[in-house]
């Protein structure tokens, strides 16, 4: 009996509790990694090489601000004859899974829109033409303003009043720039007078410094350019004249003669550019005309033989173009045969300007 109690009192004494043990710990669902940033890849089709100091060097430039983004590689190729050559090229780009294409000149314009159709997954940028697509936009820049500025200080510093216009094609980019820089020469000196000489190049420099040489041999003291090299810098320095050069600050080339250059800056543009494409906000059939106000354009800094009261008075006219205050082609503006062709009080609209076939008064040559 005592044995039985003794059992029955251990079955009814109170359970020891055991310390809880932790559950086993889960595997954690790994967190979604962040999807990787698209790399763009940008390709960059030049007519003239980059080291022309000009033109093609200005793109390069931009490219390069470009190419310094974390998200962006870049490859180009220069040298690139207009018509089948460039489409060529512009096709080959396409292949290799470029994102987005920018082709450089206004000859390349039908190839880029011929090639575009064929990649419809492609961005491209074509410069200065006018033609547009689903996957295609034109671009420039109002180089003009640059343009009209120049011609203020190339007004003021000739003593001849005749100057001389190195042009390259009679085209609407052209002859716009023409007309500009000539408002402004006769804006400050109202006799002088802008002879010009086609060469129908881009980059000729030989070519280029003899259409210099001819209008300096004509009595012209100012030499202004359309062109890629500084082959009329260097001219007008030879014969003891002055020079405005074009693309970017030409100054090294002609350190004596260099009054000061309309530039470009392409930076902005292309890095806005390529920014849309990776976030996926760019749209194609667009035309993109970008101004002083954005800092596509400027002109370069002015010799030390340019006074202090022109400097002062040219950069008060900058101001004004990088405040969006652009009278340039306001009426009234008469034509080479002094007919005025724009009413005072009507500016000439974009449309009109980027399809200008016609010179102002004050320009010696034809337009054709």
């Amino acid at each position: 009996m005592a044995l039985m109690l003794s059992l029955f009192a251990c079955s009814n004494a109170p359970e020891e509790k055991k310390a809880e043990e932790p559950a086993a710990a889960q595997p954690e669902t790994p967190a979604a990694a962040p999807e990787a940033a698209k790399t763009i890849k940008a390709g960059f089709v030049y007519v003239s090489p980059v080291g022309d100091a000009g033109y093609s060097y200005a793109h390069d430039l931009g490219r390069k601000a470009v190419e310094a983004l974390d998200f962006v590689t870049t490859s180009y190729v220069e040298s690139v004859p207009e018509g089948a050559d460039s489409e060529r090229v512009i096709r080959n780009m396409a292949r290799k899974d470029f994102d987005i294409i920018f082709t450089t000149s206004f000859g390349y314009m039908d190839p880029t829109i011929k090639v575009a159709k064929e990649f419809p997954n492609v961005d491209f940028m074509h410069c200065s033409g006018f033609k547009k697509s689903e996957n295609v936009n034109n671009y420039f820049g109002r180089i003009y303003q640059s343009r009209y500025l120049t011609g203020l200080v190339a007004g003021a510093m000739t003593k001849s009043n005749k100057l001389g216009y190195v042009a390259a094609f009679p085209i609407p980019e052209v002859i716009r720039g023409i007309n500009a820089f000539t408002i402004g020469v006769r804006e400050v000196n109202p006799q002088a007078e802008v002879r010009v000489v086609w060469t129908k190049t881009w980059y000729d420099p030989a070519l280029e410094k003899d259409a210099a040489k001819s209008l300096l041999d004509a009595g012209c003291d100012v030499i202004a350019q359309h062109q890629d090299s500084p082959a009329p810098q260097e001219a007008a320095q030879e014969a003891g004249a002055y020079c405005v050069g074009y693309n970017s600050d030409m100054s090294s080339f002609a350190p004596k003669a260099h009054l000061t250059s309309a530039i470009w800056n392409w930076a902005p543009m292309y890095i806005k550019t390529v920014e849309q494409v990776r976030d996926g906000s760019w749209q194609g059939n667009q035309s993109m005309w970008w101004s002083m106000q954005d800092g596509v354009v400027d002109i370069a800094p002015m010799g030390p033989m340019v006074p202090e009261d022109v400097k002062t008075s040219v950069m008060a006219k900058r101001d004004e173009l990088k405040a969006g205050k652009d009278t340039i082609f306001a009426g009234p503006l008469k034509n080479q045969k002094g007919e005025v062709i724009v009413a005072e009080g009507v500016t000439v609209p974009d449309g009109d300007l980027l399809g200008m076939t016609w010179f102002v008064e004050g320009v010696v040559g034809s337009a054709e």
